[in-house]
């Protein structure tokens, strides 16, 4: 396992992401701001709470579970962790950003997608991503990225979150090798 980003550097891509989307997303509009469990809801709570003091339009915070959404649920070996859905709202109308920390393949967001739209119809989707990888199967690129870094596909990259696993950083997974 090789660090890749320091908790300050994540620090300071969590701040690129928030200002690309300050810069970005017309402060007026009804915002839904969702996170992809487990590291894209926490994320996604880190940004809504700093855009709380900027945005002007009403605000909105969920998050998604896409376990039965996957296009390799068939494939896996363990039964899959399902855990909740949290939308509280009607997408309908409202500007979505969907949160992610790391996107790859793109699959995840495709998966993410469908499962928003099943609950509504929103204005519009944007993709916030902390980290983007590269190495996409899917034609899926994110709105706003905190860092962008060139990672071969047998290597994985694991973003960890103080809230989840007790401090921030970003490391280098070789394929094999248990999660930390």
């Amino acid at each position: 396992m090789e660090q890749l980003l320091s908790a300050e550097q994540v620090a300071e891509a969590m701040d690129g992401l928030y200002q690309a989307i300050v810069a970005q997303l017309p402060a007026r509009v009804p915002l839904a701001i969702v996170g992809i469990r487990t590291r894209g809801e926490i994320i996604a709570q880190r940004l809504a709470d700093r855009l709380a003091g900027s945005h002007k339009g009403r605000m909105y915070h969920g998050v998604l579970d896409i376990t039965f959404y996957r296009d390799d649920l068939s494939r896996r070996k363990k039964a899959p962790l399902v855990r909740a859905t949290e939308l509280d709202f009607d997408p309908d109308d409202k500007l979505v950003l969907l949160v992610d920390d790391v996107l790859h393949t793109g699959r995840s967001v495709r998966a993410a997608i469908a499962a928003i739209l099943d609950f509504g119809r929103p204005r519009a989707i944007r993709l916030a991503v902390l980290i983007d990888r590269g190495g996409r199967e899917l034609p899926i690129a994110a709105d706003f990225v905190g860092k962008r870094l060139e990672v071969p596909n047998k290597l994985r990259v694991q973003v960890q979150l103080a809230e989840h696993d007790g401090e921030d950083g970003a490391f280098l997974i070789h394929e094999g090798t248990a999660k930390p």
